[in-house]
């Protein structure tokens, strides 16, 4: 499956991420939505829309692990937001390096570990998030609040800012990413074929503070923003979601209305400062005639409940936790449609080797199902989700599986919830106790199918065993000389802008303009006819 087997003119990928966006809010989703965001609400009328998409686990980590790696977390150790990347794991950014691909990361991956590049060719930033074990879970501890749990200030501090570390990093994303698309349309001037890219922008908003920029506050009024449609009082709450007020530090700890209308302003508010970036990037595009050669995937590493239920953030199979938005704009190669089937970002990895013209290896482990069909319209489309959670807010292993009109989650110390969403969009009745006998007779079925899929206990050994390890290790790493995982970008100051030692000035200002002058100096042709 090397560069050579791909004959055909591969296209670009771009591949824009964004964290913690709750897909069933969006206006491509939801025709009512107050969100303003016009440039994906208008790249989705042109794309194939994925109405049913989730996250195979709701935290940020695990969840962009299982997306690069195509396989379930369990498998290779994505249990929370401090588990390291083992690098042997082959991700989509090896398969299309192998393909021919340039690939490029600008922005947020949570890679934990020495490793920070798992495949991708160049990384222009550093990570928003630590790269080290400081934030384990410690299931020993029970249910003890960790101290770098999310907790409440989001809500209550919400509001409009000029400045936070979240704006300071989508800014320093953006100006890389934009800066990488420049250079990639310069270089193509000088070459008769060039190298496809695969670049990778991850944004971290919406993904709380709840704090956004005053351009984009102001687009939205209070009264615009609606607060929660579902209400549950936390004593008729299920058991995870119990766990999850009290990580939060929501238990008995109410949010006033003003507060909860306030996050979700400043969330819109970063909702539209996403969409704007993608307008920049789309607009570069444009400029810089790529539109047709490329490939565009937009989706996200999990939801956030913005109060639904009295819930917050993220950490359930729950759907606005677990829900992403995807969508794929190629309408050289596929036309605009809505898929309703449910699908997950596991199956990225697969899709995009298809897309690049390449074949899975098939001596490697994989979960993730090409989404190839689903983009045609074919008639072998999947219509599945497996799910799975080891991270805070829960003490074992929590499994979810979408299959058709339902969804089941199960967690050896939680009674089962099983809901059927087309008919119960917003989960309120728990079919697992109904004594209906043909809900009955699918409960068992579904158990029986977690006993087959997973040993549970074997699992939460594993877990456990991890979170020792890497706790025993952080503390140790922590005394005398700290030595940092964190990416460090490298930047050649020598070829940047005009040098001496580079070229004469004439042809330094040629080739870094774009586009470029018909007249071309002899030295730059005389370079190109050598070559």
């Amino acid at each position: 499956m090397d560069a050579s087997s791909s004959a055909a003119k591969q296209p670009n990928i771009l591949f824009i991420m964004t964290d913690q966006m709750c897909a069933p809010i969006l206006p491509f989703y939801d025709p009512k939505s107050s969100i303003k965001m016009p440039h994906l609400s208008r790249l989705a009328k042109e794309s194939v829309v994925f109405d049913s998409a989730y996250c195979n686990s709701p935290l940020c980590a695990p969840s962009r692990l299982v997306l690069m790696s195509g396989q379930l977390p369990h498998k290779i150790g994505a249990y929370d937001n401090a588990a390291d990347f083992v690098s042997n794991i082959p991700t989509f950014a090896h398969y299309l390096r192998r393909l021919g691909y340039h690939t490029c990361l600008s922005g947020k991956m949570h890679f934990v570990g020495a490793d920070q590049l798992h495949g991708y060719e160049e990384r222009l930033t550093s990570d928003i998030y630590p790269a080290d074990y400081g934030w384990t879970v410690n299931w020993d501890l029970g249910e003890v609040r960790q101290d770098w749990y999310h907790n409440m200030s989001s809500v209550l501090d919400a509001g409009s800012c000029v400045r936070t570390n979240q704006i300071d990093f989508d800014e320093e994303v953006m100006y890389n990413a934009q800066k990488y698309l420049y250079d990639h349309a310069r270089r193509s001037m000088s070459q008769n074929r060039m190298q496809p890219f695969f670049l990778t922008v991850s944004l971290t908003h919406p993904h709380d503070p709840y704090t956004t920029l005053k351009q984009f506050w102001d687009m939205y009024e209070d009264e615009q923003i609606p607060l929660p449609t579902i209400k549950i009082e936390q004593e008729d709450q299920d058991p995870h979601s119990i766990r999850l007020m009290k990580v939060i530090d929501i238990w008995d700890n109410p949010m006033s209305e003003e507060a909860i209308r306030r996050a979700r302003r400043a969330y819109f508010g970063n909702c539209s400062y996403v969409d704007a970036n993608v307008g920049k990037l789309l607009q570069v595009l444009k400029e810089c005639d790529l539109v047709d050669d490329t490939i565009i995937i937009f989706s996200g590493d999990h939801g956030d409940f913005l109060g639904e239920r009295g819930l917050w953030y993220k950490m359930s199979f729950l759907e606005p936790s677990a829900r992403v938005p995807f969508l794929v704009y190629a309408p050289k190669y596929f036309s605009p449609r809505r898929v309703t089937e449910s699908v997950s970002t596991i199956d990225l990895l697969p899709t995009l080797v298809q897309l690049a013209g390449g074949q899975l290896q098939p001596d490697l482990e994989m979960d993730g199902r090409t989404l190839l069909p689903h983009l045609t319209g074919a008639e072998n489309k999947h219509d599945e989700v497996i799910g799975e959670y080891m991270a805070e807010g829960t003490l074992a292993p929590l499994m979810m599986i979408r299959r058709g009109a339902y969804k089941f989650i199960y967690c050896p110390i939680d009674p089962p919830q099983l809901f059927n969403i087309q008919n119960d969009p917003h989960e309120l009745v728990n079919l697992a106790q109904s004594s209906s006998l043909e809900h009955v007779q699918l409960l068992a079925r579904f158990l029986k199918e977690i006993e087959q899929r997973w040993n549970m206990s074997s699992i939460t050994a594993q877990v456990l065993q991890s979170q020792r390890r890497r706790r025993f290790t952080d503390l140790a790493l922590r005394i005398g000389q700290w030595k940092s995982w964190d990416h460090q970008p490298f930047r050649d100051a020598s070829k940047q802008y005009i040098r001496s030692v580079a070229a004469n000035l004439d042809d330094l200002e040629y080739l870094a303009r774009f586009p470029r002058t018909a007249e071309v100096p002899p030295s730059v042709a005389k370079q190109a006819a050598g070559s």
